[in-house]
């Protein structure tokens, strides 16, 4: 299975998880504040920070029907529709330049999320180094092209997607040279409930097309990011906050900055845990493996002659002695030496 290098990082197997600190839109067209959450990405230790490019006018019809989960979440105006919304929060594209120098600078990658052929070739000239494609996007096979003539590694998200989408998308994207792809699992809901994560799927993707494969989480909290890590994904995107109760529609799913430097610092914990799949004692087990265990212990004053027999053996810690597996073999033997009540027997003794 090929590894993907993004910048100095590399994504696959074995390999560190790729952490993606994902702004979304909660730069609430700050720039200010997007540079702020620049430095939490990079406090917390993540891999990258990113943000998404997209305008109004080239993402949605004037005539889209409202999100029953926007409104439902009172994330939206008073008859505000779906367009007007986008148009509110979308990032400002002249923050490129600023926001790439600025990642740059905090030596961590900047990434941002094209939603139209105009924004790959603005944030080529800021010299990205991959890009991810939205889940909403998987189907925009123009978009799915174009991205893929840049020659840069492209992290590409599933949710919604079945098997024979993603391989349409995956066959566009091969068709331009391209093969450097990172999948990623994701539930589109906000947030999704557990039970609509399927984690599972992870698996299945990655035997069907032999690619690292991740996950684009929106839960609350970070139990689903530590089991995706648990089961081997290679990347993990999840977004979050300044603060959770400031205005816009991603503040809400999102973690705060101590919750997402808390996540990062789990995920490390957990790939250190993961360690081996060779079944063995460890060095930090070594006292332990010869001091805990047990061995054979002379039962009372065995003198030098004497016909060793069950009743004179005891099964006592540590265990460095004769393994317990030996005691039928030992019994019977004579001893060489006289042995002392609680002595540890080696086969020097016998």
């Amino acid at each position: 299975m090929r590894k993907i290098k993004i910048g100095n990082k590399l994504v696959g197997k074995n390999e560190p998880c790729f952490v993606i600190a994902e702004v979304g839109s909660n730069h609430n067209r700050d720039l200010n504040q997007a540079l702020k959450l620049i430095d939490v990405a990079v406090e917390a230790g993540a891999d990258a920070v990113k943000f998404q490019t997209y305008s109004a006018e080239g993402i949605y019809s004037t005539k889209t029907p409202k999100m029953s989960y926007l409104k439902k979440e009172g994330l939206t105006k008073e008859d505000e529709s779906v367009w007007e919304l986008i148009k509110r929060i979308e990032m400002p594209r002249q923050w490129h330049k600023k926001l790439a120098s600025y990642c740059y600078e905090k030596e961590i990658i900047f990434l941002s999320t094209p939603f139209d052929l105009q924004a790959v070739n603005e944030l080529e000239e800021v010299g990205m180094l991959a890009y991810k494609i939205a889940s909403f996007e998987i189907t925009h096979l123009p978009l799915l092209e174009h991205t893929a003539k840049t020659g840069k590694p492209i992290i590409l998200s599933t949710g919604m997607a079945d098997l024979s989408d993603i391989e349409e998308a995956l066959n566009v994207i091969y068709r331009q040279g391209n093969e450097d792809v990172v999948l990623l699992h994701c539930a589109i809901n906000y947030p999704p409930k557990f039970e609509d994560l399927n984690l599972r799927a992870m698996e299945t993707m990655k035997q069907a097309f032999q690619l690292p494969v991740g996950f684009s989480d929106h839960t609350l909290g970070v139990t689903s990011d530590i089991a995706a890590v648990a089961m081997g994904a290679s990347l993990i995107e999840k977004h979050f906050t300044l603060d959770r109760t400031l205005p816009g529609p991603d503040h809400p799913f999102a973690l705060e900055p101590d919750e997402l430097k808390s996540m990062i610092q789990s995920i490390r914990d957990t790939e250190k845990a993961l360690g081996s799949p060779i079944k063995r004692h460890t060095e930090a087990e070594e006292e332990m493996y010869r001091l805990g265990r047990r061995s054979l212990v002379a039962a009372c004053n065995i003198h030098k002659g004497v016909v060793i027999t069950r009743e004179m053996l005891e099964i006592k810690r540590p265990g460095y002695g004769i393994p317990t597996k030996m005691l039928d073999i030992v019994v019977g033997r004579v001893a060489k030496i006289d042995i002392e009540k609680d002595d540890i027997l080696t086969w020097e003794m016998i």
